[in-house]
């Protein structure tokens, strides 16, 4: 049995780290005074924010970045997974210096966004591509591809996961425990302020890992006369930390969803890239009907990309659905994304980023074993996390009902005290980049045993 940590200690180690990092980021303090002047909330977004105040940075390069007051960190944030390249990477510099004195925008058409579209659709092993500039961009113009392409309105997602800031997807992402409702009829709930409530009940959740609970909802749906468009998921969340499907699960859902002629969209713009070449879809060996990309795609340039089979796609070459932007495709975005695909994540980076994350998750499982913790460790390809619950996560109730908040932040705090850069947020996870190394990784597990010891001894 897991030993039980008591909550005072938690609060008490809390209250401790916290006033440590307090002293050491007394630059970022002055700095998000000046930033409250015209920056709302003093941050560009509002998953910046940090209670009393962000850690802003200055600079990064390969594994490690420094912050305004000249803390030197290894980066496990790395961009909200973004930076699987590392920081400035010399060949995605490179690309980018050789494309800017050729012109850097043209909202016209260049030959580097066909090789991009030639390599993604080997990858993905989806013949139809085009670019966006984020992953919001990416799953909302998605969305709509399969609304046009399945003639119907409604969205079905899981309940919990995050697809990006439009509308659509804004809906039962985080909710208290109590709120979440039937597996059978979970309830469609909007994420913060600003969300029309006809667009909240047009987007209707299922549990993850419940087939069986996906398609008795698609049946009551179809009654109603409501059918969905397409479903749109993540292959594993990322979003819960990591909570990889159940054996069998991934399967169950592209059956049913081609059984009753639903688009299947897997949002990778989490996995994509950092978990494998072909992402989550060749890792699971699952083929949807598309796939949305981002993140690590641009090497830390703002880009995006969707793939489609023939037929969904076609909804585009026939001109119904307007798939625009202004940036889709820019010159500098997929020139970096030609380095990155072509000459950075290679099969060798990909053996390297296994080696690591291996390691990783060995050595803070170890941990976990050793202190007799309430909690695991997950991960995949160039993420993962240590849950602290005593119990498996397999969907957002469990996650929930299990999921020990508290300790995850204490985590959080022991990081950034010991060098350790990492994303804010109890549902976040870590992300290696191929830059880091056996030594970077061996720093993470030292902490998280640090931070074990203090917990269980007096």
């Amino acid at each position: 049995m897991p030993v039980e940590i008591s909550p005072e200690r938690i609060a008490e180690l809390t209250e401790i780290e916290a006033a440590k990092l307090d002293k050491k980021t007394q630059k970022s303090k002055e700095m998000y005074a000046r930033a409250q002047k015209h920056l709302a909330g003093g941050v560009a977004s509002s998953y910046q924010l940090r209670d009393p105040w962000p850690i802003y940075l200055e600079g990064g390069s390969g594994p490690r970045v420094w912050d305004v007051d000249g803390n030197e960190m290894w980066d496990f944030h790395n961009g909200f997974g973004s930076m699987v390249q590392g920081h400035a990477n010399p060949i995605i510099g490179k690309a980018i210096a050789d494309r800017y004195p050729k012109g850097t925008h043209f909202a016209a058409p260049t030959e580097d966004a066909i090789v991009v579209g030639d390599e993604l659709a080997r990858r993905w092993n989806l013949p139809k591509w085009r670019f966006t500039n984020s992953g919001s961009e990416s799953t909302m113009d998605a969305i709509r591809i399969a609304r046009a392409y399945a003639g119907r309105d409604t969205v079905m997602k899981i309940f919990g996961s995050y697809h990006g800031h439009h509308d659509t997807v804004m809906v039962s992402i985080g909710v208290p425990y109590g709120e979440i409702g039937d597996k059978d009829d979970l309830k469609s709930l909007p994420y913060g302020a600003g969300i029309p409530d006809a667009t909240v009940q047009m987007t209707v959740a299922v549990p993850f890992n419940d087939a069986d609970a996906m398609e008795r909802r698609i049946v009551a749906l179809d009654k109603e006369g409501r059918k969905p468009a397409c479903v749109i998921m993540e292959a594993a969340m990322m979003n819960l930390g990591v909570v990889l499907p159940e054996p069998g699960y991934l399967e169950a859902v592209r059956e049913i969803t081609k059984k009753h002629g639903i688009v299947l969209i897997f949002d990778e713009v989490k996995t994509g890239l950092q978990v494998a070449p072909g992402g989550a879809t060749e890792l699971f060996g699952v083929l949807p009907d598309m796939v949305t990309l981002a993140k690590g795609l641009g090497a830390g340039l703002p880009t995006g990309a969707i793939g489609g089979t023939e037929e969904v796609m076609s909804v585009v070459e026939d001109g119904s659905v307007y798939q625009v932007g202004t940036y889709n495709g820019n010159p500098l975005g997929v020139a970096a994304m030609r380095a990155n695909l072509l000459d950075v994540l290679t099969p060798d980076a990909y053996k390297h980023l296994a080696h690591l994350n291996d390691r990783i998750v060995g050595g803070c499982q170890d941990v976990v074993d050793k202190y007799d913790l309430p909690g695991y460790a997950v991960g995949i390809g160039s993420k993962g996390c240590v849950t602290f619950a005593p119990e498996k996560v397999v969907d957002y109730a469990s996650y929930k009902e299990h999921q020990n908040g508290p300790l995850a932040d204490l985590a959080w705090l022991y990081n950034m005290n010991r060098r350790i850069f990492m994303t804010p947020g109890r549902e976040e996870e870590w992300t290696l980049s191929i830059t880091h190394t056996d030594e970077a990784v061996d720093a993470f597990v030292a902490v998280f045993d640090e931070m074990a010891r203090d917990l269980t001894t007096d």
